[in-house]
């Protein structure tokens, strides 16, 4: 039988930058309940503040669950990104 997929797990650290430290932590502010609510069957993610940089720590099982992770915080911070454009 043939393995449907070789990765045992796929780990990986993903850093966004944004203009400036206020910008950050709004959208930081924005979305750190996205992550720590999403659902964790097969991934986990973790999200950090360093000055104008988001860290995002993904976790997952398979790359089918990393891609939907990855798809997740993408759409949330540009999202955030979106509505401080449109109230600003």
């Amino acid at each position: 039988m043939i393995d449907e997929s070789p990765l045992e797990s796929v780990k990986s650290d993903i850093s966004v930058e944004f203009d400036n430290s206020a910008q950050a932590k709004i959208v930081y502010d924005s979305i750190i309940l996205e992550f720590e609510t999403a659902p964790d069957f097969r991934s986990s993610m973790t999200i950090e503040l360093e000055g104008s940089k988001i860290l995002i720590r993904i976790d997952a099982e398979d790359s089918t669950s990393f891609r939907a992770s990855v798809n997740s915080a993408i759409k949330w911070i540009k999202l955030a990104l979106e509505i401080n454009n449109l109230t600003n």
